[in-house]
């Protein structure tokens, strides 16, 4: 079933209720959003977009945003979301990558395209012809799709620096939004889900199961993550739910304590995406009360591989409560969770192994990357790359990411891909990046550099080539980098070095 027949199921039930939002403005109803899809999948229809073709996202939160991700799925094509923070090279790899016939963005964004040269037709969501297009005749029922048909393309960032496409399919969306329902918390018509978090991610991912059951959708206007615009709009809607990366949960508690708030409205706060230290929840939770939910999921698993439930994170109880809130929860509904040896045989509890996921939320595999999927897919079961432990009680503790990557302020950063990039530069011999624990941002990127450069001229050459986030926050000159006898750098040293508060040292 093509999941956009939810939204009109909805519309039809009740075309007056409020849907989507912009601050406090009211945008459209149900009945009008579903009529702007409906127009929207026609328009895609006349211009030659069909079932499977791609078609991307490139723009910052806004109600707009969900028009296009229901139309795309209406007319049977499929949504391509980006990152909007990324590089305009960047996004266009992706775009190219995936093939997609267009990609609706906005004047910002657009920009960064042009300068990147990227490939593909660009339609400016603040235009006229996407104003025609959304106010033009509905179209059709929505295209028959299957539950194997792809409806998102994800592209996550792998070891070798080159995105790759996760293939999410419908059924995939429809049983982690039932699972939502299941194992993370109750939604209802008289919540509101609130975008401060990216759409093209978690966030956007969980406006599905909102849609399911008519909630309001609210984007900030200042089109991102800003926790007095949280507090403002959690106290005027109420019943609030979002999405937040660790480090956002942390900042939103500064704030509040700050401001002398309370984060009154706030009804949900499920997070994920990134280690949470204990300190901090059990911080967020004492200030805010019993509105924290935990999952634990992958693009290969979108948000449902496990979760710690509202009782859980709250509970003080319970003789192993910071162990249990130190973990990422159980395994949810539709999903087995193994903790494996190097050969996938399943450990005993307590043993630290790679984490193994199979079940109806799991990927079908990689956009055109047979070599990729064979490897991330193993006999049924997807490997996390993430190692960790599982207790007698079924709870799934993480101890390392072994793809070394990097989440700074809840964004992903993939150290080959940093390094790629500056070992372009000539007096750069060697490098390597690595995470440093930073109080705010979870983590930030540090480079470790073999060779004579100016830190002016690394950042000029990363600015140039990928998103400001992954640029190195600091540089590391060294003589040698550490290695093993076969001659893989060492980054555990790196990383040793840096807790032991190694400075950076920039040639004269």
């Amino acid at each position: 079933m093509n999941l956009s027949h939810w939204l009109h199921r909805q519309a039809g039930r009740d075309p007056g209720r409020p849907a989507l939002y912009l601050g406090r403005e009211l945008v459209a109803d149900y009945g009008t959003f579903a009529a702007r899809v409906s127009a929207l999948a026609e328009w895609l229809r006349r211009e030659g977009v069909g079932p499977g073709d791609r078609v991307g996202l490139f723009l910052q939160n806004c109600p707009e945003y969900l028009v296009i991700f229901y139309g795309i799925l209406h007319a049977g094509a499929v949504a391509v979301p980006i990152n909007a923070k990324l590089h305009g090279r960047e996004a266009g790899y992706i775009l190219g990558d995936a093939g997609a016939a267009l990609v609706f963005t906005s004047g910002k964004e657009a920009d960064v395209l042009a300068e990147a040269d990227a490939p593909g037709r660009r339609v400016d969501v603040n235009g006229p012809e996407f104003a025609a297009a959304v106010s033009g005749p509905a179209g059709s029922d929505p295209v028959d799709r299957n539950r194997d048909a792809l409806a998102w393309l994800f592209y996550t960032s792998g070891t070798t620096g080159r995105p790759k496409g996760v293939m999410i399919t419908h059924g995939m969306l429809m049983t982690m939004s039932l699972a939502y329902l299941a194992d993370v918390d109750a939604a209802t018509g008289e919540d509101t889900a609130l975008y401060a978090a990216p759409m093209s991610h978690g966030a956007g991912i969980y406006n599905i199961v909102h849609v399911l059951v008519g909630a309001r959708h609210v984007c900030p206007p200042s089109g991102g993550f800003d926790p007095a615009e949280i507090f403002d709009l959690a106290r005027h809607f109420g019943r609030v739910h979002m999405f937040a990366a660790p480090t956002m949960v942390k900042r939103m508690t500064g704030a509040a304590k700050a401001a002398g708030v309370r984060g009154e409205g706030l009804r949900t706060v499920v997070y994920g995406g990134g280690p949470m230290y204990l300190a901090d929840i059990e911080e967020a939770v004492a200030h805010f009360g019993p509105v924290f939910v935990q999952i634990y999921g992958q693009g290969e698993c979108p948000m449902g591989i496990s979760a710690l439930s509202r009782a859980e994170v709250a509970d003080r109880s319970h003789p192993n409560w910071r162990e249990r809130l130190a973990s990422v929860g159980r395994a949810q509904s539709p999903v087995e969770i193994r903790i494996g040896d190097a050969e996938g045989q399943a450990l005993p509890a307590g043993e630290i192994g790679e984490i193994m996921v199979r079940g109806d939320v799991v990927m079908p595999g990689y956009w055109r990357n047979e070599a990729a999927t064979a490897k991330t897919l193993v006999d049924g079961w997807l490997m996390t790359g993430d190692m960790g432990l599982m207790d007698a009680d079924g709870y799934v503790t993480m101890r390392d990411r072994s793809k070394d990557m990097i989440i700074s302020g809840g964004s992903n950063v993939y150290p080959r891909e940093v390094e790629e990039v500056l070992l372009t530069h000539p007096g750069v011999r060697e490098v390597s990046v690595v995470g440093r624990p930073h109080a705010d941002w979870g983590e930030e990127v540090v480079a470790f550099v073999v060779g004579e450069a100016a830190t002016g001229e690394l950042d000029r050459l990363c600015l140039d080539n990928i998103a400001r986030f992954k640029r190195p926050k600091d540089y590391v000159f060294v003589p040698e980098l550490p290695k093993n006898n076969y001659g893989k750098v060492l980054k555990t040293e790196l990383r040793k070095q840096l807790s032991e508060g190694m400075l950076s040292e920039t040639p004269g």
